[in-house]
């Protein structure tokens, strides 16, 4: 009796592992912090009124000063 018992309980030991394996995805690991940052930016979608907003607030930024190599040369050239 005790012995199917404890076949009972292993076998329920099985399933519960394999459960947890199948509802876990594989774990990742990443060479840098900005590795992460990128693979979790491409797994995660921008609400898209979020989007905009972000899209019009960036519109309004001041434009940089240029550099000042380009200042000295004379601006726009190639």
């Amino acid at each position: 009796m005790k012995h199917q018992a404890k076949h009972i309980s292993t076998e329920h030991e099985q399933a519960s592992a394999q459960e947890q394996q199948t509802q876990t995805p594989a774990a990742r690991e990443f060479a840098s912090v900005e590795e992460l940052l990128r693979y979790d930016a491409a797994q995660t979608t921008v609400p898209p009124g979020i989007a905009a907003r972000l899209s019009q607030a960036a519109g309004e930024l001041p434009k940089g000063r240029s550099s000042w190599w380009k200042r000295i040369l004379g601006g726009n050239q190639s």
